[in-house]
C-alpha cells in the first residue's frame, strides 16, 4: 500500500469538522482546526481528538489542563480555514465567550465541550487528546462537513 492511496481512502470517510482551543501557560488562547474527533463514552462522558504533533498549537495540547471542542456549524467554513493558517492572528476579531477555566468558545458553533484532560496516548504521528466532558452547550443548525478534501454540508 501506498500513502498516497492510504490518504485517497481516508478522504472517502465524510467527517465533521471541529476547532479545538485551549489556554496557554500565559493565558493565551490558541486553537486549530481538527477533523479526527469522536465520542468515546457516555459514562463517563468523554471525547477524543487527534492532534498532528507538528502542529503549532501541539506543544499546548501536550501541556494544558483543559481544552474545548467547537463543533462548527455549515456556515463557518471560513473559520474552519482561519483556524487551519499558520499565519495569521486565529483570534483577531474572532467572537467568543468563556467556558471552564477560561476557554475560548467560539460564538455560532453547533456545539461547545469544554473538557478537563483525562488522557493523552501517541498515535503514529499524532496524539490522541482524550477529554473529560465538563460543560456543553449545543444549538440548531446544519453541520460543516469534510469529504474528499472540501467543505461540505448536510441537510435535513
Amino acid at each position: 500500500m501506498n500513502p498516497s492511496d492510504f490518504r485517497a481512502a481516508l478522504s472517502r470517510f465524510a467527517s465533521g469538522v471541529t476547532i479545538i482551543t485551549a489556554r496557554d501557560a500565559k493565558g493565551r488562547d490558541v486553537g486549530m482546526t481538527v477533523s479526527a474527533f469522536s465520542s468515546l463514552s457516555l459514562e463517563p462522558p468523554l471525547v477524543l481528538a487527534c492532534v498532528d504533533d507538528t502542529a503549532s498549537v501541539a506543544p499546548v495540547l501536550a501541556q494544558c489542563e483543559h481544552f474545548a471542542v467547537n463543533i462548527l456549524a455549515a456556515d463557518q467554513s471560513e473559520l474552519s480555514r482561519r483556524f487551519a493558517r499558520q499565519d495569521v492572528d486565529r483570534f483577531e476579531g474572532i467572537d467568543l465567550t468563556r467556558g471552564v477555566e477560561g476557554l475560548p468558545l467560539l460564538s455560532g458553533a453547533l456545539a461547545q465541550l469544554s473538557c478537563a484532560v483525562e488522557a493523552r496516548h501517541p498515535g503514529g504521528d499524532h496524539t490522541i487528546l482524550v477529554g473529560r466532558v465538563l460543560e456543553v452547550e449545543t444549538r440548531d443548525a446544519n453541520p460543516l462537513l469534510y469529504f474528499r478534501g472540501a467543505y461540505g454540508e448536510y441537510r435535513r
